[in-house]
């Protein structure tokens, strides 16, 4: 009995299995760690980009009978950053600077309140022979009451008869630096503070075949002329040709 007790008094109180299984334990407790921390900051990341991009890749995209070459972090949508054929590519851009994202102008991209920071294209081959402005004359001009007020810089609001089943919205015309017409449609907020990135929209045909809807804050009214011709010459030098880009075109 003696002996027995000797013994046990002088064995370890923890074993060396015990010793390496915890080792072990505690080696796949922090890689299991160092993976979540990672995977966390990669999620964190994909979330804080919430879709964007700040990929300067060129895509090559074919439209109707027109090429264009955009880069990716201009392109609103992820799964129509892909070079091929498209029925219809939406972008976004900064204004006035006409960029793409990037995570220095991430709360322009984010801040609804903002909305005069950035403006949205969506480009897709032409289904009528006449943009809004070749619609004006046959077609808007036949809508308007006869009570045209003055508008910001230049333009000429107009409202519609009460039946011409366009609601609420109002017109603006004007005419361009070159004498062509101008028009351009607007949901005018009832507060500046209301307004939104949708306020207003125009399409245009340009290239062979390419009508581009752009919508902006009716706060950018007043510079309606530098939109226009910043549009038509951003989307000028966005056109391939035997697959080089074109030379800049002047505005129209």
């Amino acid at each position: 009995m003696t002996t027995a007790a000797t013994g046990n008094d002088h064995a370890p109180l923890i074993s060396n299995r015990f010793l390496t299984r915890l080792t072990v334990g505690v080696a796949v407790l922090a890689g299991l760690t160092v993976a979540i921390s990672l995977a966390g900051r990669t999620l964190g990341e994909r979330i804080a980009l919430a879709g964007h991009t700040e990929s300067a890749e060129r895509i090559d995209l074919v439209i109707g009978q027109d090429q264009i070459r955009l880069t990716a972090n201009t392109i609103r949508f992820e799964e129509q950053r892909r070079t091929g054929r498209a029925d219809r590519v939406d972008l976004y851009l900064t204004w006035p600077e006409m960029n793409g994202y990037s995570n220095a102008e991430r709360s322009r991209f984010n801040d609804a309140t903002r909305p005069e920071g950035l403006i949205f294209l969506s480009l897709q081959q032409s289904t009528m022979s006449k943009d809004m402005s070749g619609r004006l004359e046959p077609i808007y001009s036949q809508l308007f009451d006869d009570r045209p007020e003055p508008g910001p810089d230049g333009l000429t609001l107009h409202r519609l008869k009460e039946k011409s089943g366009y609601g609420d919205e109002i017109f603006f015309t004007g005419v361009l630096p070159d004498g062509s017409a101008y028009a351009v449609r607007c949901m005018m907020p009832a507060d500046e503070s209301q307004s939104t990135s949708a306020d207003c929209q125009r399409d245009i045909h340009i290239g062979r075949d390419l009508s581009v809807l752009y919508r902006f804050s009716s706060r950018l009214l007043p510079q309606w002329q530098a939109m226009e011709a910043r549009i038509r010459d951003y989307l000028d030098r966005s056109f391939v040709q035997n697959g080089r880009p074109t030379a800049t075109r002047q505005s129209r």
